[in-house]
Formats: structure tokens, sequence, C-alpha cells
């Protein structure tokens, strides 16, 4: 049985398709370690991100609160309130959970890729130890090895290193030093590690890089899209990426180093279960997987995440593995915004006082199967980034989703018909009434947390049948 104040590991990956796991029902990845986690603990299989961008969304863990909420709503050096070299930082004064899990007696270590403010670092945020991402280049210099080729968007092959040599390799070596350094001692503790990988480009060593042929993996079901009665927007990231036309044929080289990148992270996964096992710290330590959100990688034809609310970018993983606690090979299908319920989790699972500020739900009933969370529909959000400021909102239930575009076609898609959401069904008279029906959720949604994109103007424009 663990104890009341457990060790917690949480891994989070940047850009983690939800449907690029074994145990999520890939035809071809393997993920064995990522599987194991899921078999041992709670797979969650309606997690969703509040807002698919980097920033924000770390901030939205950070803080428990909303984009709309924090301020921080583009990447750093972006079109936003703030000026460029300054990014877009939250606002100040906003409590953390892990301030308030460093007030509670936990020692905070994170390791990784720090994207939560562009001049503060985890230093600020209560952490006593920070092993920055910064630090590999150096460390492969100091070991002999050439340094890392910088690629396009596309990757490619990493000649010089073999797998623990690479960024991940390297990554989960400084968390099995961390976890040896913890191993004797009597304080919980609390290890972060942020990734940059599985996000594009995909950079990698043999064997990982030709792991997957490109002539044997399927499709996404979003492929084929021809973007007809879709936004504006999407057609146009196809001609910045300069993407337009691709076939399958010229994405599937891209999508194999994708999978392989994914598969050279769970390896590395695998190496800091077996820590945790060797150091007879698994019984006592809560082990959580996600990423802050998907990854486009071809979906739609598409690169990246920007101006769209397609279930690529917005449907996570997350994986939560609490020996004695969390009900093993669970599968729990309620609706989690995953970085905002996690904040306000993290805070109850370490018993530290919930900031008043933070808005999520607790996922502890969840995790032991002894209540939901009562939520029919999950709200996402947009605000803009280097191709400039672009308002939207999503609502999505069971069937339905419905993506609010402030200033473009709006959007509707019956996920049950349509899995690649390739249809949109806005203007579909036959949808007229489920359509006015998750409008009217949508604004009782913004109501709910003082969402300042309605207004008077849009609360009309929605509720009234205004929007197009």
């Amino acid at each position: 049985m663990s104890p009341a104040r457990p060790n917690i590991l949480l891994i989070q990956s940047d850009q983690h398709r939800y449907d690029c796991l074994g145990a999520h029902g890939h035809s071809l990845l393997r993920t064995p370690h990522l599987d194991r986690l899921a078999a041992e603990g709670v797979d969650f299989s309606h997690a969703f991100t509040p807002i698919a961008v980097c920033v924000p969304a770390r901030n939205c863990l950070a803080h428990g609160q909303w984009s709309c909420q924090h301020g921080a709503i583009a990447n750093w050096g972006t079109e936003a309130p703030w000026p460029a070299r300054e990014g877009s930082p939250a606002m100040e004064g906003l409590p953390s959970f892990s301030q308030a899990l460093h007030d509670t007696g936990y020692h905070l270590a994170h390791v990784g890729k720090w994207q939560v403010h562009p001049r503060l670092g985890p230093a600020a945020y209560s952490f006593d130890v920070e092993v920055p991402a910064s630090q590999y280049g150096a460390w492969r210099a100091a070991e002999g090895y050439s340094p890392l080729e910088k690629t396009d968007w596309q990757g490619g092959l990493d000649p010089h290193v073999g797998p623990e040599a690479t960024p991940l390799g390297w990554g989960a070596s400084q968390i099995i030093d961390l976890l040896e350094a913890r191993a004797a001692g009597d304080e919980p503790w609390f290890i972060q590690w942020d990734t940059s990988e599985p996000h594009l480009p995909n950079v990698l060593p043999e064997p990982y890089v030709s792991m997957y042929d490109p002539g044997a993996i399927p499709p996404w079901p979003s492929f084929p899209d021809p973007l007809r009665n879709k936004p504006y927007a999407q057609a146009q990231q196809r001609r910045s990426w300069q993407v337009e036309g691709w076939s399958w044929a010229q994405w599937a080289p891209v999508v194999a180093r994708y999978l392989g990148t994914v598969s050279l992270l769970d390896a590395q996964i695998g190496r800091i279960l077996a820590a945790l096992d060797r150091l007879w710290m698994a019984q006592d330590t809560m082990v959580i997987y996600t990423t802050d959100h998907g990854d486009l990688c071809g979906g739609h034809g598409m690169v990246d995440k920007h101006m769209v609310m397609y279930e690529d970018i917005v449907h996570v993983p997350l994986i939560v593995r609490w020996p004695g606690h969390a009900a093993p090979g669970t599968a729990c299908n309620a609706f989690i915004s995953h970085a905002i319920d996690l904040a306000k989790t993290l805070c109850e699972v370490a018993g530290a006082p919930v900031p008043e500020t933070f808005c999520g739900e607790s996922l502890l009933h969840l995790l032991s199967g002894t209540g939901g969370n009562g939520r029919e529909d999950i709200l996402a959000m947009y605000h803009g980034n280097q191709f400039g400021l672009y308002s939207e909102r999503m609502l999505r239930d069971r069937q339905f989703k419905y993506v609010w575009n402030a200033t473009a076609e709006d959007e509707l898609y019956d996920l049950a018909r349509d899995s690649g959401e390739l249809h949109n069904l806005a203007t579909d008279a036959t949808y007229a009434n489920e359509l006015a029906r998750l409008r009217r959720r949508l604004v009782a949604w913004m109501e709910a947390i003082d969402d300042p994109l309605l207004n008077g103007w849009t609360r009309r424009q929605l509720l009234e049948g205004l929007a197009v």
C-alpha cells in the first residue's frame, strides 16, 4: 500500500497523438512500456488538452487555469498582447501546483524542456533542482559525440549516437540519477520530465529511424480531407508549410520517423520504470504520463497544430499508475481537461491546499473507481500563434464536435459517423437542432469560466444563430 503522500513522477511529452500508442490500438506502433503502465493503472480515453499550443498548455498545468484566465495565450515570440521579446507570460502572482507541493514538504526536481515562463525558470516555481534540456549539447560534446545536426521539419538520421545518447536517452538518465539520489531519503518527492519529443522534426539514430516501413503505415483517418466547406485558414496552413497537394507516400516517411520517436520515448520510459523497480520505489510512487497536446503530422494534410481543433491535436494520452489507489487495467471514459484537472489532483494527492484560483475537477474518484466528474462534454480553445491571432472555441460531447471560429466558418462534426472529421455539417439543415444545442452548451462553458471572448456581440452570434 502506498503512503498517504506518495512520490510523484510526471512525464509530459510534447505533441504525442492519442492514437499513437499500442494500447490505443495503433496497428504497427510498439510501445510496450507505456502499454504496461496503462495495464497497471488507469488509462483515460477522453482526456483533452485545454489548448493545443505548448506554452499556454503548460501554463494551464502550472496554474490550474484556462489560457483565457492565466493570460499566456501563445508561444513566445509570436503575436500576443505582450511585446514579442517578452513572450506571452501568465499574469504575475498566480499560484502554482508546484509551489503548493513545495510548501507542503515535497522535494521538487525538473528535467528537460521548460516552457512556462520566458524569463522565470523552475526555481521561481519552487523547484529545488533543475536540469535544463540546454545542458544536453554540452554533455554530448564532452562525451565526444558530433553535434546534433539540424534538419528541416521532416527530420532524418542522427548517425553519431545510440539510443541512450539521444536527448531522450540523456533525459531518462537524468531522471534515473535523481531517483537514485532520492532513494535513501524520507522526504516525498515530485519529479517532472518535460521532453521535447515526439514533436517534429524527428532526428533519430538506428534502429529507430528505420523501425517503421513507410510503405506499411496506413493513412490517418483524417488524411483524405478535401477541406470543402471549411475555414480558409486551413488551406492556407498547407500553403504556409509548403505541403499543399502532398500524397500519403510523401507524408509516410515523416510519420514513420514520428512513430520511431514514440518508440524511442517508450524505451526510455521503460528504463525509468525499471529503475523504480530496482530501487524499490514503484509501490510508493504515482507515475503519470501525458503530453501537452497532439500533432497533425499529416492529419488533414497539415503540419503542427494551428488554426484547427481536430482530434489529431486536442485528444491526448493520460495514464496514471498509483499502486494501491488506481485500479489496474481501468479504462476511464470520463471527459478530462487534462492539464487543468491534473493541477488540482496533484495538490490533493500531496495533501496540499488547492489554490482557490484552480478550476479543474479532481481525478481521485475516477482513479479509485468510486465516482465520476459529472461532465457530459469538454471545452478547448485557441487564440492564435505565429500565423496571427485567430479565436476558436471547441465544445465536444460523445457524438458531436462544434468549433466556433469567431472570424470564420463554424464547424460541426458527427464523430460517430465521421471519425476523421472530414465533413463539416454546420450548414446542413438536418443538424440545425444539434448545432443550436451545442452553441448553448458552449455559451454555458464560457460563462462558467468567465471567458472574455463571450460578450454582448458574440453571445448574440451564438445564441441567435448569427454565426455562419
